[in-house]
């Protein structure tokens, strides 16, 4: 029941991806374990210099010989409000203080941002890397064509129909549609924010009737149900988050492990405050203290960071209150298991449920 298009297309046994969750999460552990176990492990690119992308590839090597892939944000330009930073700084200041974190953080920019996009490429191409995907947008024609002449397969991200069908005008090989179930920041890169929170249940069969390349679903599944009910409505995989940075071998901080384990299904939320991007996490002091000043602060990436040395002091102090805990909207199914257990399960689960359909 598991080989299709999809499998055959990623070389991988079960069409189970482990979502690229950026910023240390898909630590090099996780990601050999969710390839050995048969699904395709991914490593979150986003916020990794070339050199500890390069440094990260050799680790999984040494972990696993079987597929992985890599996940880029594609850069796009964007304002530099120096009044909406003015005011961000004065209202994180207090909280900086009570941190004792000194000093003030350096502002990204879109060329360094693009330099390092590009920089990124060549070392998937470099390093042989036989997946990659992108979220917060479409790289450029020269790009997509310089990695297809290497035989890399192209993984895009949609959270509506229009985004769906852009992707595979594009030439991508595959795409992931993303529910506003998902946690942490979703792929969105069309129109506005409350544009693109379609549900799952929604978007995958709209997505599946308007393109034809292979579907991937992703927001809020956690278990064999998840992927059964996304193989109903069209879909031929499934990309999980949440259910794998719970998991033994990821690389999220254990306070994040803990609060999603602890949260009921009505505590996780959409903000900016954290990043100056809509993203979804469970509840803390951080997002309601700011939650009233969303409109001011800085877009992303500039609010992300100005937030981030708090939410390292934060997590280094043991204090999940000023912590970013990305969560998708189904934390009440997350196990604290090994992948190995989690996969195992799934697989179990869906198997049961194709057998009494």
């Amino acid at each position: 029941m598991w080989e299709n298009s999809l499998t055959k297309l990623l070389e991988v046994r079960y069409p189970i991806i482990q979502a690229p969750m950026a910023g240390g999460v898909t630590s090099s552990e996780l990601v050999a374990a969710v390839s050995n176990s048969g699904g395709l492990g991914m490593i979150g690119a986003g916020y990794l210099s070339p050199s500890q992308l390069r440094q990260q590839i050799h680790e999984i090597r040494e972990l696993t010989s079987r597929n992985f892939g890599v996940n880029l944000f594609v850069p796009s330009p964007y304002n530099v409000d120096e009044d909406k930073i003015n005011y961000a700084k004065s209202v994180l200041m207090p909280l900086q203080e009570g941190l004792g974190i000194e000093g003030n953080p350096s502002l990204p920019s879109f060329e360094a941002d693009l330099k390092t996009f590009h920089e990124q490429v060549d070392i998937i191409i470099e390093e042989k890397v036989p997946v990659c995907s992108f979220t917060f947008g479409l790289p450029s024609a020269e790009i997509i064509a310089k990695l297809k002449q290497h035989s890399i397969t192209l993984v895009g991200t949609a959270t509506t129909v229009q985004e769906a069908k852009l992707n595979e005008e594009a030439g991508m090989d595959a795409v992931v549609v993303q529910g506003m179930e998902a946690g942490g920041h979703r792929g969105t890169f069309l129109g506005g924010d409350q544009q693109s929170l379609i549900g799952l249940m929604s978007l995958l069969p709209q997505a599946t009737d308007s393109i034809s390349i292979p579907i991937i679903a992703a927001g809020g599944i956690m278990d064999g149900r998840g992927v059964m009910a996304a193989k109903c409505l069209g879909a031929l995989g499934v990309q999980m988050g949440t259910a794998f940075l719970v998991c033994e071998e990821s690389g999220a901080n254990k306070l994040h492990k803990q609060a999603i384990l602890e949260a009921e299904e009505d505590q996780t939320v959409l903000t900016k405050a954290f990043s100056g991007k809509m993203a979804r996490g469970v509840n803390n002091r951080f997002i309601h203290k700011h939650e009233q000043m969303e409109n001011h602060l800085p877009a992303y990436p500039v609010q992300n960071e100005l937030t981030k040395a708090i939410r390292k002091a934060s997590a280094a102090k043991g204090n999940h209150e000023y912590m970013s805990l990305w969560s998708g909207q189904s934390p009440r199914l997350a196990r604290n298991i090994t992948v190995s257990e989690l996969i195992g399960r799934i697989i179990s689960e869906a198997e049961n449920l194709q057998t009494h359909l």
